[in-house]
């Protein structure tokens, strides 16, 4: 579904180098975690493969197709919700649709079956600012589901949340998922997230980034993050990631 070769990018006059030779495959509707350190390029790599921003070598393939340009079947969901303050729930989530040309008649059922989907019904008519955080990253999940996009790039959506709003989210993620499967490309800094999420974790060294190893989580679904956390593979998938990243923080910082 998606395949990313052998992706190299560097930024500024200095050409300082955030990825290098990135490859990853993700099967469709699989869900692969992202985790690394900050500033190894994981962001850079979702806007690559979301075609906002272009590679300097290699290529990114969604269905076998080359990504040189934003297209209609992969969507993004940001951390910092991306909401258009001055729009309404529903005009935010019809947003996406309206971009693509569809009129408001036809879109009227599409829209409320997605706010129905992440829970805001009757909250059609607020603005972001009268919502909490956890209800607005609902909308900018559901602008992102309303387009029907085979791909779904997270970019630590709930980065920004506190700790029990964060883990509501992991929920109504998964349960979205589990209705509506999609292939998803979820960044995090959490080990916790991308444990409970994934269904392979991939670990990128410090920059210039690189995958550095893909771990198979291996727990059956469907998943309750609390019955996770308990299991003797949640433990040892933890503790391997932490040392992972321990070694890239610490030989970065002494570099």
């Amino acid at each position: 579904m998606v395949a990313i070769k052998q992706v190299s990018k560097s930024f500024g006059a200095s050409r300082t180098e955030a990825l290098q030779a990135c490859t990853l495959d993700v099967p469709a509707h699989e869900i692969l975690c992202v985790i690394g350190p900050s500033g190894c390029g994981k962001t850079t790599l979702l806007r690559i493969v979301d075609g906002l921003i272009r590679a300097d070598r290699g290529q990114v393939f969604v269905n076998e197709t080359e990504v040189t340009a934003p297209r209609p079947d992969v969507a993004m969901v940001f951390q910092h919700f991306g909401l258009l303050p001055w729009k309404t729930v529903y005009d935010n989530v019809a947003y996406g649709l309206r971009v693509q040309g569809r009129a408001d008649a036809d879109l009227a059922d599409a829209v409320s079956r997605y706010i129905d989907l992440i829970g805001l019904r009757g909250f059609e008519k607020n603005y972001p600012y009268q919502l909490s955080g956890g209800m607005q990253q609902r909308v900018g999940l559901a602008r992102a589901l309303a387009v029907n996009p085979e791909v779904l790039l997270m970019d630590e959506p709930f980065g920004s949340l506190d700790a029990q709003t964060r883990e509501l989210m992991q929920e109504e993620l998964l349960r979205v998922w589990r209705s509506q499967p999609k292939t998803m490309l979820f960044v995090t800094h959490s080990i916790d997230e991308a444990v409970i999420l994934g269904d392979r974790v991939a670990l990128m060294t410090r920059r210039p980034g690189r995958v550095k190893e893909i771990l198979e989580v291996g727990i059956a679904r469907p998943r309750d993050p609390e019955t996770v956390r308990r299991s003797t593979r949640y433990l040892e998938l933890r503790e391997h990631i932490w040392h992972q990243l321990k070694v890239e923080v610490v030989g970065g910082n002494g570099q």
